[in-house]
Formats: structure tokens, C-alpha cells, sequence
């Protein structure tokens, strides 16, 4: 703690609670670049215990935060600004940018007490599964320490692997457990063996270290084997509902994202969306070369133009991302981190199989990289032709533009980087997706208002992903209230959106087992459009001073990224 933390007792508490955070989630501090052994050496401890406890230290980090915020009016959750922490409006920076720490601070642990309450660690596989995966991937995906450094870490780990497994096995109970969300974690744990024998160890360039860390692998990987088997078991007599229900829904998007409307109104505001688009789109596909106003099966025509593999699809999004990335300098949206480039790669296996579309995996916050990865979204090994080209076709060249400026640049990759630049460890440590994704989804819009998509079936690419994101709305809203059900939702993504039977599918099982983060993407992305509209129709800037402003403050909620833009 530094002297200035000392005499401040918001950024003390700040600091506090980041530093209990990074040491409680050893994998989360890894992935962040953290060089600490204490971090770097171990997977964590996910006993029944360990989440009990730190359940509870949440809990009294909140506390002291709520204590912070008395009497300020900008530490409410409603999403409608304020004075924003101590010296507030009329202070100095330094103590609204506290405040807005503090804040960022409280609607975290608010969501960790959420779904502490719902006892997450025995109705899922996912923590324990993602946490072996994740934390020895990661590492060697970012390469911020010498090789033989991340072999040493790895080797350890691995050692960890088996009881880590066996504690997911003790701790899961089939009458809180749905099927759904084992049978998804099985579909990963099916993948490890591959991914620790194989795919691992080829990360290592020095053939000692990468003969080493194969036969190390070998026990972890037989216990993926077991817990497979036990999963496998597992589901057939699992009794839980995956479903959140409304009034927990609502508790997340008023309590945490900072948003002033409860679920209904948000299924309300996707249908609306939609509808809107939906006539938009029969418009614009009427104006295309052997369209129609049938944009759905416009667009169907379009997707049968695409990479004919994986590995061209790959080739195609490497250039693609490179043009938005000039594109973005050429028009001065933003200013780039220094340093930051993005790589451009298939998705890693073990992520193939819970995930048909693309992601990015951000720079490591804690080190100098402003390095990040677009996951290109590869198939599963082994996986049917049927299955390929409907990967394919989801991926087509009328979509590709969009999809590069969403996952790289000025999306999720410039957007990640920046905020790391920023050098602010809160706001690198704790983002919402409502801000995430609403931005990679706002910046499509922008690249389409600067003349991005000049081809109309790039723009036709562009408002269908748009669309797709209201439908996602409209179903994870229907789908964790009870009102519509998987079946239902797999045939709502498949028809009222451009995706294959087989994408939907793979779409709706993430939807349910990830609740409130689908609707993230448009509803943060409207959120942020009429941010814009008031910040410059209040004189405050240019849009690029807009887009460094609202994005350097990092993955805001959404009611704090309004009180940065417009304070």
C-alpha cells in the first residue's frame, strides 16, 4: 500500500479488496500476467470450503466498501450518474476516479455474492474444468516468462490436476446439478486428454521441456479420463434446474450492470429491437443484386460464399482484421496502446467444443504485453463435414468484416489494450460484459457510419449480426424465466437469425449456462450509442476523445460509464 492509498481510505479499500481478489483466484492472476509464485504455481483451492470462505470475505469487503459510499449520491445503483465518490464533481480527479473504483468494486462483489447464494460450485463442472484448462493454457499463450519458467509453473499444476478433479467430483450434487450444464462440461473434459498430451506440450519450442512436460501429463490427463466417466454417469442423475428465474435476472441487471429496467422490460426492449431491424433488413436486401425483401434468405444466398476450410477461413480473417485495424487509424477513431497487436488464431481445442463462435483472449493486464488473441472459431477435432460447413457458412465472407471489427480492431482487442495502457489494476481486474460486449458491438455501428461496410452485403453481414444479438435477447430472457424452452429456443435462433441448425444449437446451450451475459451485447451497445448522443451533444469532445474517454475508463457497468462520459 502506498502512502497516498494510506491517507485515502477509498483507494485503500480498493487496493484491499483487488489484492484479496487476485490472491483468492490464483488462475484469474495468472492469466492477468501475475510473475508471483504464490499465484503462478497453483490451480487454487476449489474445495467446498474455499468458496465458503471466500464467499464470506466478499461479503466484507462490500461492507467496507457500502461504508465508503454513505451518504454519496454517486454510489447509487440505478444507473442515472451522481457526484462520484469523494470530492465528487467539484473535487479533484483523482478522487472521482476513487469513487468510481469503489463503485466498480461494489457492483462486483454484489454479483459474487449473487451467485455465492445459488452455491454455483455444486451445480457445475465449469470452474473446476476451465480452471485446469485455462490455467495451463493461458500462460503459454501469452509467453510474458521464459519458457523454461512456464514449464516449471505447468509442471506443478499438472500435479494438482487429479485432486482438483476429484474435488469436482466430491463437491457436485445431482439434486441441485441440471443435465444441461454437466453434459456441456463433459463435452470439455472429453477434450483434455488431447489438449495436455498434444496440443500443450507442442507450445514448447525446447524438445527437452516439451518431453518433460508430455510425460507429466499423462496422470492429469487420465484423471480428465475419469472425470469424464463420471460426468458421463453424473447427468443421468442430475434433478437441477438450470434456469435463473426473473427475480435473480432482474438482481443482476439492477444490482450489478447498473441498468434501471428489471427482465421484462429487457425482453421488451429486445423484441422492439428486433422488430426494427428486422424491417431495416428487408429494405436493404431488396436494394442487393438478386435480393429480396426476404433478407433471411438473402442472406442465406450470401453464406454459401465462404472459405472452403478452416485453415483459409483463418487466412481470410487474418486480412480481414489487418484492414479494419488500418481502416481505424486512417479515420482516427481511437488512440492505440503502444505496442498492442492483436494475433489471429484458432480457437484452442479444449474451447471448441462449448463455443461455435468467435472470441478474443485480452492482453495480460499486470504486464507490459499488449498483445492480445482473436480466436478464430475452429471446429472440434473429429468433428462431421456436416459440422465443418456449418462452421463455414456461419463464418462467410458477408459476415467476416464485421466479426473482425467486433473481436480486434477498434473492438474487444484496441479496446483491452487500452485499457490497459491505462495502468488503472481495478479496472483491468473487473469488467461487465454489458460494457464489453456492448462496445464491440457499438463500434460495428460506428464502422458502418464511417463507410466500413462500403460493399451493401457487408452492411446486410453487419445489421445481421446485430439482429442475431436482439434475438439473443428476446430467447436467454424467455429461456431463465421458464417462458420458452431449449427446443423452442434452438428454432427461434435458427429462424429468426442466420445461423445453422447446428451454430443455434451450440448458441442456446451457452445461453444457458451463462445467464444475462447474451442480452450483453446490445443492450450495453444501446446503452452506449445514447451515452454518445449526450456526451457530444453537450459540447464535451470529438468522437475519437469519446472513445478513449468511455473505453479507457475500462468494462464499466453501465451507470458508471455514463458518469465518466458526462460528469
Amino acid at each position: 500500500m502506498t502512502t497516498e492509498d494510506s491517507q485515502n481510505p477509498v483507494a485503500s479499500a480498493v487496493a484491499e479488496a483487488v489484492a484479496w481478489y487476485l490472491d483468492a483466484n490464483p488462475v484469474a492472476a495468472t492469466t492477468m500476467g501475475s510473475d508471483n509464485p504464490e499465484h503462478t504455481m497453483t490451480l487454487g483451492d476449489l474445495s467446498i470450503e474455499a468458496y465458503e470462505r471466500r464467499a464470506a470475505e466478499a461479503a466484507s469487503h462490500l461492507a467496507k466498501l457500502d461504508a465508503l459510499a454513505v451518504g454519496d449520491d454517486g454510489g447509487d445503483s440505478s444507473g442515472t450518474g451522481g457526484s462520484g465518490g469523494p470530492g465528487g464533481s467539484g473535487g479533484d480527479r483523482a478522487g472521482f476516479e476513487d469513487g468510481v473504483d469503489r463503485d466498480l468494486l461494489r457492483a462486483q462483489l454484489r454479483k459474487h455474492g449473487i451467485l455465492s447464494g445459488r452455491q454455483v460450485w455444486r451445480r457445475d463442472a465449469a470452474d473446476y474444468v476451465s480452471s485446469a484448462l485455462y490455467g495451463l493454457y493461458l500462460p503459454f499463450q501469452q509467453k510474458t516468462r521464459p519458457e523454461a519458467r512456464l514449464v516449471e509453473e505447468s509442471l506443478a499444476k499438472l500435479k494438482q490436476v487429479p485432486e482438483l478433479l476429484a474435488t469436482c467430483r466430491r463437491n457436485l450434487d445431482p439434486g441441485l446439478a441440471p443435465k444441461l450444464l454437466i453434459d456441456r462440461s463433459l463435452g470439455q473434459a472429453r477434450t483434455g486428454r488431447r489438449f495436455l498430451t498434444e496440443s500443450l506440450p507442442a507450445m514448447v519450442t525446447d524438445e527437452a521441456l516439451r518431453a518433460e512436460l508430455a510425460e507429466a501429463a499423462e496422470p492429469a490427463a487420465a484423471a480428465f479420463d475419469e472425470l469424464a466417466t463420471f460426468l458421463a454417469d453424473f447427468s443421468e442423475r442430475c434433478e437441477g434446474d438450470w434456469r435463473l428465474g426473473e427475480e435473480t435476472y432482474s438482481q443482476l441487471l439492477q444490482e450489478v450492470e447498473m441498468l434501471g429496467y428489471d427482465t421484462a422490460e429487457l425482453h421488451r426492449r429486445g423484441q422492439v429491437a428486433y422488430d426494427q431491424l428486422n424491417e431495416e433488413m428487408q429494405d436493404l436486401a431488396e436494394r442487393i443484386p438478386g435480393g429480396s425483401r426476404d433478407w433471411r434468405a438473402t442472406m442465406e444466398v450470401l453464406c454459401e460464399d465462404f472459405p472452403p476450410t478452416e485453415a483459409a477461413m483463418l487466412a481470410e480473417y487474418v486480412a480481414e482484421t489487418e484492414k479494419a485495424r488500418q481502416f481505424s487509424k486512417d479515420h482516427d477513431l481511437v488512440t492505440f496502446a503502444e505496442g498492442e497487436e492483436c494475433l489471429v488464431q484458432p480457437g484452442p481445442e479444449f474451447l471448441r467444443a462449448v463455443l461455435s463462435v468467435a472470441s478474443y483472449n485480452r492482453p495480460p493486464a499486470l504486464t507490459p504485453s499488449r498483445t492480445g488473441v482473436f480466436n478464430v472459431p475452429f471446429t472440434p477435432t473429429g468433428s462431421s463435414p456436416e459440422a465443418v460447413l456449418g462452421r463455414l457458412k456461419t463464418n462467410a465472407r458477408v459476415s467476416m468484416p464485421t466479426i473482425a471489427a467486433h473481436e480486434a480492431y477498434p473492438g474487444h482487442h484496441w479496446h483491452l489494450s487500452w485499457v490497459a495502457e491505462q495502468g488503472r489494476l481495478v479496472r483491468s481486474t473487473f469488467t461487465t460484459p454489458y460494457f464489453i460486449e456492448g462496445w464491440a458491438l457499438y463500434i460495428e455501428t460506428v464502422m458502418r457510419e464511417q463507410g466500413y461496410f462500403a460493399d451493401p452485403r457487408h452492411e446486410l453481414g453487419h445489421l445481421d449480426a446485430r439482429i442475431f444479438r436482439a434475438a439473443r435477447i428476446v430467447v436467454d430472457t424467455a429461456l431463465h424465466t421458464g417462458e420458452m424452452s431449449v427446443e423452442e429456443a434452438e428454432k427461434f435462433m435458427a429462424s429468426k437469425a442466420s445461423l445453422t441448425p447446428e451454430t443455434a444449437k451450440g448458441e442456446v446451450n451457452r445461453y444457458c449456462a451463462w445467464p444475462t451475459q447474451a442480452p450483453s451485447y446490445l443492450t450495453g451497445c444501446l446503452e452506449i450509442e445514447a451515452i454518445r448522443a449526450e456526451y457530444l451533444k453537450q459540447g464535451k469532445g470529438t468522437l475519437k476523445q469519446f472513445h478513449d474517454t468511455i473505453a479507457g475508463a475500462g468494462g464499466l457497468p453501465l451507470g458508471l460509464a455514463r458518469r465518466v462520459a458526462l460528469r
